[in-house]
């Protein structure tokens, strides 16, 4: 891959601070620009918030962005930087995603690496979340660590789940994820997932299992993606090949659990407006739920490869 810059933004909370990591490892390994960004969202804009004042702004603009600077420094003293080349910077604005995003068009970023809180229920309903917005609209892979109790360190991913559906879109997440198994040193779990039938309650019959419909499915469907692994063209790795029966983003978080996948890599059609809310978004819902971090590749805009 060819990556020259790389985004990470942050928070300070515990859940950036574990994305930190990924982002310095693949600024070291491609010999990239690290840019540390903060959003300073200012909401308080109101005359009858008492807690705002607005003779002070110009001072509590000025130590916030000291504070974030203080910080960016405190997060990075845990690791060897010396070698690297990290910019830090910090922007105003009313709301973090889309300075997040119009940051990465001014500067030409390769790729985002960024934590994301994994809200669901209500709170995600109401809150919704930076991260997929980030991952819907940026015309760059994200690489999203999702919060964890423990810190997974780089040197445990072993195991890489990709995802395909025999589409140009799953094609190009394959390459991907044989050039972070090569970087990464681990082997692919490639899964196709055949989508169960349900049928109309008045059938009275509940799903129908493809297999049954079609019983040489299972061999057909290794078959088209050991041809995919051809196409790829990429360097050789190990990969196990699985079909399995289900439901798309359900299963693909059910099998990285059971599976002790340590990262998924997954394309995204980049569906938008009444679309989007309508069908929704398996890779969003896998951002959300995924137990490891996940890899989202682009149907449009850059290519890095």
């Amino acid at each position: 891959m060819q990556i020259k810059n790389i985004l990470f933004p942050t928070d300070f909370s515990h859940c950036a601070n574990q994305a930190l990591a990924h982002a310095l490892y693949l600024t070291r390994k491609y010999h990239a620009n690290l840019h540390m960004f903060h959003a300073i969202v200012l909401h308080e804009n109101d005359s009858f918030n008492v807690a705002y004042d607005f003779t002070k702004m110009k001072e509590n603009r000025t130590w916030m962005e000291e504070t974030a600077k203080n910080q960016m420094n405190t997060d990075l003293k845990e690791y060897k930087v010396d070698d690297l080349v990290i910019k830090q910077l910090q922007r105003r604005c009313i709301s973090a995603a889309p300075a997040i995003l119009e940051y990465v068009s001014e500067k030409d970023i390769d790729i985002i690496v960024m934590g994301t809180h994994g809200r669901r229920g209500l709170g995600h309903l109401l809150l919704g979340s930076i991260a997929e917005e980030v991952v819907r609209l940026a015309p760059c892979p994200v690489f999203t660590i999702r919060e964890q109790k423990e810190h997974l360190f780089i040197e445990t991913i072993d195991r890489i789940l990709v995802p395909v559906d025999f589409s140009d879109y799953s094609l190009k997440a394959l390459k991907y994820a044989t050039e972070l198994a090569v970087s990464y040193k681990a082997r692919l779990q490639v899964l196709h997932i055949v989508e169960e039938i349900v049928q109309p309650s008045f059938y009275l019959s509940g799903t129908v299992p493809k297999f049954d419909l079609i019983p040489d499915i299972k061999e057909k469907s290794k078959e088209a993606m050991e041809r995919m692994l051809d196409e790829s063209k990429g360097p050789k790795v190990t990969a196990d090949i699985h079909v399995i029966e289900g439901h798309a983003a359900r299963d693909i978080v059910k099998f990285a659990a059971s599976h002790d996948t340590d990262l998924i890599v997954i394309s995204t059609h980049g569906l938008t407006g009444i679309a989007h809310l309508l069908i929704g978004s398996v890779t969003e819902k896998v951002v959300r739920m995924a137990p490891c971090p996940v890899f989202t590749v682009k149907a449009f805009g850059k290519i890095l490869l």
